[in-house]
């Protein structure tokens, strides 16, 4: 439990906390640097948001930071946690002026409470029943004025009337490799770590644009330089830290290449339907299509079609699997 509670302290600690901090999405920080300013001079809550983006790219650590600049308490929940309205209720009415609500993965909410989410949005109210049977009335319970967050890696499953209740909207893409240079270079200063400038180049190389995954690897390259190395983070340590993880150059783990790989073997480079594809490589289909999939159509060694996924002539370059056919990349079709 000790190790458990010390991860959780470091990653907390590697969170920034203000805008300035917060590395990349130059456009969406300068965007929302204007609103909070505005919001703050009036001295009003900022209006609703809407975080879109993959696993790991800050929108958590967004909502926080959201929650500091406008000096408000954050509650924070996720829309699995939220079982009935009553939970939602309880929450909603016990939060302050001006404060944010921030609710993790807001697709997966419950029809109910999205209903309930609606009223108290717009109208800052929510409807609650009392009694039973034919005794039972409606009572309006007005709620001080909030910023509600919500984030979501699915924003193709959040219902049109809810999307359409937020103000601002974000979307936060995957880094580049100068963007999650200055994450590493803030991370290791912050834990202690020294890491040469050639080491945090190839390092932010093989961390899938993802923040998180970049904080992830420092932290056990940490340990790898520190019982086999000098205790400083060079490329050496990359290298080998990388080869020992099962990570390659291009941010690829094991379990990418087995997808790649079992598209190309079983299914002659595709198409094949996700949920055949996630029995094959022994995962579940979200976590195919939320954390596997994104980065290998970005990184264009995959591709989805009408028909399913198929892979380019780049992953089989990239397993050194001779391409027989020819492939038309445009329709995805191989022929």
């Amino acid at each position: 439990m000790t190790f458990q509670r010390q991860g959780d302290e470091t990653e907390n600690l590697l969170r920034p906390q203000r805008l300035k901090d917060f590395q990349g999405q130059q456009k969406l920080k300068d965007n929302l640097s204007v609103f909070i300013t505005a919001a703050r001079e009036r001295n009003e809550a900022l209006d609703h948001v809407f975080l879109i983006g993959p696993p790991g790219l800050g929108k958590t650590t967004l909502a926080t930071i959201i929650a500091n600049e406008m000096n408000a308490e954050i509650r924070m929940t996720s829309a699995p946690a939220l079982d009935k309205p009553k939970d939602l209720a309880g929450i909603l009415t016990n939060i302050s002026e001006n404060s944010v609500f921030f609710i993790d993965e807001i697709h997966r909410l419950k029809p109910a409470l999205e209903e309930m989410l609606y009223i108290a949005m717009e109208d800052y109210e929510i409807d609650w029943v009392i009694g039973q049977g034919p005794a039972a009335r409606t009572m309006r319970i007005p709620l001080p004025r909030f910023t509600l967050i919500g984030a979501t890696t699915k924003a193709g499953q959040v219902s049109s009337p809810l999307h359409s209740r937020f103000g601002i909207t974000c979307h936060i893409d995957f880094y580049n490799e100068n963007e999650l240079s200055g994450i590493i270079l803030r991370s290791s200063g912050i834990v202690g770590t020294e890491i040469t400038p050639d080491a945090v180049s190839l390092l932010a190389r093989c961390s899938r644009g993802t923040p998180r995954i970049a904080n992830r690897l420092l932290r056990r390259l940490r340990d790898f330089a520190d019982v086999i190395g000098t205790g400083i983070v060079d490329v050496d340590i990359v290298h080998e830290g990388m080869k020992r993880l099962g990570i390659d150059l291009n941010g690829l783990d094991e379990q990418d290449r087995n997808i790649l790989r079992t598209i190309i073997e079983f299914y002659d480079g595709g198409p094949v339907g996700a949920d055949t594809l996630s029995i094959s490589v022994g995962e579940a289909s979200e976590s195919l299509e939320d954390f596997y999939e994104p980065y290998l159509i970005q990184k264009g060694y995959l591709k989805r079609t009408p028909r399913g996924r198929m892979v380019t002539r780049k992953a089989y370059e990239l397993l050194g699997i001779p391409c027989e056919r020819k492939m038309d990349e445009d329709q995805g079709i191989l022929f």
